[in-house]
């Protein structure tokens, strides 16, 4: 039983995906850059109060803490910045369904090796379209494809 309800939320999840794959780019962008504006801001002033005890530690905070904060106010103010960020991630989401996909093949997870396979294949279909195309809603779309894709053959494959 708790496999099919499993198999029923990564369809869901996958339908939801394939229908608004950038649903979430600009908010994501704007709290992503309040967070490391934070973090910068954060690390500032404990560089600061840390600077006394150790030099070292305290001048290293300060300087990451420059870093988080002109980073963040990037992506706040320059959305485009973050999609270029998380370009960088493309590469390694494509190589983890590949590696979830060949671990899947050999130890049978999930209960089928065919699970491992559509990872793979989703995977190096990700690293093209993330390389050659560069849009993101392709992306989400076959990250949708993906949970779509597993949550079927999750629920009707036998125990």
């Amino acid at each position: 039983m708790q496999k099919n309800t499993l198999a029923i939320v990564l369809i869901i999840l996958g339908l939801i995906v394939l229908a608004f794959p950038l649903l979430g780019l600009v908010p994501i962008s704007i709290l992503t850059g309040l967070g490391v504006a934070f973090l910068g801001i954060g690390l500032i002033l404990a560089g600061f109060s840390d600077r006394a005890e150790n030099s070292g530690l305290g001048l290293l905070e300060i300087v990451l803490g420059i870093i988080a904060l002109v980073l963040g106010l990037g992506f706040i103010l320059n959305p485009g910045l973050f999609s270029f960020v998380a370009g960088l991630l493309v590469a390694m989401a494509g190589l983890f369904l590949i590696i979830i996909g060949i671990v899947a093949v050999f130890t049978k997870a999930g209960g089928s090796r065919w699970n491992g396979v559509v990872a793979i294949i989703i995977g190096i279909i990700y690293l093209i379209f993330g390389y050659i195309i560069k849009d993101p809603f392709w992306l989400g779309a076959l990250i949708g494809l993906w949970l779509l894709i597993t949550g079927i053959l999750m629920f009707f494959q036998k125990d």
